[in-house]
């Protein structure tokens, strides 16, 4: 299996994202990487990532012995990353190779960001990076991991975990939502949403939320919450309350709360507030300066609120969000 590199549209060098394989890695993460990462964007006009695969060794036997890895990289790839994706493997109870660990120190301190898909925040622990930091992993694996590495503070049933420049997705599918959060961290909402509309995958899934979420097949009527979220979407410059949208469901507000927490892992309220700060952010990207006029487009109220949500939601104020990803930053 020939491993590539994506190669810029612009002069401006890419942020590189290098993913490390190894024996017994899982392939749907290491898919997961790839599509987010690794594909081009011509949709978008220009390329979001160097990507590349590494390995510690030239051939690599890959999960199960599903096929052999061959032609990538070796870590010394690594040691000009600006991401490393860790490997990850269902056997979490066999030790990583000396070298990969190595490997993983080194870009931690030259200050390269670390990215552990499920099992790979064992990786991550075992380098000893997440000493006194926080992460998550795969519920199934919760309790080996504490009791393995207790200086690591591992946050249980959530999607992934942001801890700065060492982040962790719990389960395989986490790993898509968790990249797709690096991208609008590293180039804002608008162009992570249009990646995620090439994914066909959920735009915004806020690491909070559940691992496992109940999905019990409906009764007659459809208890579906397509219809109302879609309303919903269309209404979001409107004064919306919790009540509306249990009234437009036709159902009473505890009931619309069970709803949402057995089918998306959220409340009806964190829902809407996630869904008002992504449009905000995407008002700002398209070029409206006006904070007042942005947190009305968006149902925030005023720029007082706009400014404390995004903060929360986003770790960044509109005029930091602005300079980051606003209409007149570059391609690069």
């Amino acid at each position: 299996m020939p491993q590539g590199s994506s190669q810029p549209l612009s002069p401006d060098p890419l942020h590189r994202v290098v993913v490390i394989v190894d024996a017994n890695s899982n392939p749907f993460e290491l898919g997961c990487a790839t599509e987010i990462f690794g594909l081009r964007r011509p949709e978008l006009g220009r390329e979001l990532y160097d990507f590349r695969l590494c390995s510690p060794e030239p051939d690599t036997l890959m999960r199960d012995g599903f096929f052999t890895l061959s032609g990538v990289a070796g870590l010394e790839a690594t040691e000009t990353a600006d991401t490393v994706i860790v490997p990850n493997r269902p056997d979490v109870a066999v030790p990583r190779r000396p070298a990969v660990l190595d490997a993983v120190r080194r870009a931690h301190a030259r200050g390269a960001r670390l990215v552990g898909f499920c099992s790979g925040a064992f990786t991550l622990a075992e380098a000893g990076v997440l000493d006194g930091r926080r992460a998550t992993a795969h519920w199934q694996w919760a309790d080996s991991f504490r009791a393995r590495f207790p200086a690591v503070t591992l946050e249980e049933d959530v999607l992934f975990v942001d801890d700065g420049d060492i982040l962790t997705a719990a389960g395989s599918a986490a790993a898509l939502d968790l990249g797709l959060h690096v991208v609008r961290r590293d180039h804002g909402a608008e162009v992570a949403n249009a990646v995620s509309r090439r994914l066909v995958f959920a735009a915004h899934r806020d690491g909070g939320q559940r691992q496992f979420v109940e999905r019990p097949v409906p009764d007659i009527p459809d208890e579906s919450l397509a219809p109302v979220l879609a309303w919903a979407l269309e209404r979001l410059d409107e004064p919306l309350t919790v009540a509306d949208l249990a009234s437009r469901a036709a159902v009473s507000p505890a009931t619309l709360h069970r709803r949402f927490r057995a089918q998306l892992g959220t409340t009806p309220l964190a829902w809407l507030t996630g869904e008002r700060v992504a449009l905000a952010c995407r008002l700002i990207e398209r070029g409206e300066a006006r904070l007042d006029a942005v947190a009305r487009s968006s149902g925030l109220g005023t720029a007082a609120h706009l400014r404390a949500l995004m903060r929360r939601e986003t770790g960044l104020a509109p005029s930091e969000y602005r300079r980051r990803f606003g209409p007149s930053v570059g391609p690069g």
